[in-house]
């Protein structure tokens, strides 16, 4: 029913999980992001921001042709009003939940991924950056600490996106440098969550690379390539 458009990083663990969550057959169609097939004219198409992942329905709600969709947050938005799950229907629990999936794509998602970008990839240490982006992480953790504290339970209250979309995030806590001991609440979901079945069924597709990046690898993840790959100047 559903393509899945898929590497296996935090944001593509974001939709893997949610379609295991929600028990929706999909075909997963992996995404090479370190050899740039990430610019093929085929997955722009659906993608145009060329980045993973995407997804193209193939039984939209509406009954018409095949609808494909981009960006995390919105496409767990979309399986969300397509299942009825994960999402709250009265008013205020889906406006909440919603704040809270835009406040991982606005910040969690890019300053966790800035810091980890400058603390273990980016050939040159720029001790400014690495500093910035990991004070911002910090302080980001320490929000996410206090909305769990205030809740005693998941995100936006009951288990939902905001949690699909935070968690894969928080993974990366170890690699990053960061222990959830400073964060007691987060350790406590983050426990939580990962010991859902579901959860683990969509860590497991597809294996993370962990060799060091090439020259011409490193080129085409972090951008420098972006132009010629795509043909413009």
């Amino acid at each position: 029913m559903i393509d899945l458009y898929y590497a296996p990083t935090p944001n593509g663990w974001k939709i893997s999980i949610m379609l295991e969550e929600l028990g929706l057959p999909y075909t997963v169609k992996p995404v090479d992001i370190r050899a740039g097939e990430q610019f093929a004219p085929e997955f722009l198409a659906i993608s145009p921001n060329n980045r993973i992942p995407a997804i193209v329905d193939h039984a939209p709600a509406d009954g018409g042709e095949p609808f494909s969709a981009f960006e995390t947050g919105a496409i767990l938005i979309y399986l969300a009003e397509k299942t009825g799950r994960f999402l709250p229907a009265d008013l205020r629990g889906r406006s909440i939940t919603i704040q809270w999936v835009m406040w991982q794509m606005a910040g969690l998602g890019p300053m966790l991924g800035q810091h980890g970008h400058f603390a273990l990839y980016a050939a040159e240490k720029i001790p400014y950056a690495i500093e910035r982006y990991r004070d911002e992480a910090a302080r980001l953790y320490g929000v996410l600490d206090r909305q769990l504290e205030k809740t005693g339970a998941y995100v936006a209250g009951d288990y939902s996106i905001a949690d699909i979309a935070c968690f894969p995030w928080t993974m990366t806590h170890k690699a990053q440098g960061f222990t959830l001991d400073d964060y007691p609440n987060v350790k406590r979901w983050y426990a939580e969550v990962r010991a859902r079945p579901q959860v683990q069924a969509g860590l497991a597709i597809g294996k993370f690379v962990k060799e060091p990046f090439d020259e011409e690898s490193r080129k085409i993840m972090f951008g420098q390539r972006a132009k010629e790959v795509l043909g413009r100047k």
